[in-house]
């Protein structure tokens, strides 16, 4: 599945939806669920006091190469990301993440 089915142009950005898997082994991204049309991202942190969704956004900042918040699915597992910065940069940063 390609990156483009998880993530849309926005602006001057891009807007990600991910599920969440928190308390895991090891942080980062381990590919796109194919059922949910999201990008499966993997936190070591709890889902507590926000400690969670500030990993997830350190993850796909990492990954993308530029600043990314949550802007909606803060208590949930399924979130959407946006990520800051020139568009074909990220997308493409984020395809290489996932190959």
């Amino acid at each position: 599945m390609p990156i483009e089915d998880v993530a849309r142009v926005k602006d001057s950005g891009v807007e990600v939806d991910v599920i969440v898997s928190p308390r895991s082994g090891r942080s980062g991204i381990e590919g796109i669920d194919s059922w949910r049309n999201r990008l499966i991202v993997k936190v070591r942190s709890p889902p507590l006091d926000g400690k969670a969704n500030r990993e997830v956004e350190e993850v796909i900042s990492a990954a993308a190469g530029s600043p990314s918040h949550v802007t909606s699915g803060h208590t949930n597992r399924q979130k959407t990301l946006r990520i800051e910065g020139d568009p074909a940069a990220i997308i493409s940063k984020l395809r290489e993440s996932i190959e």
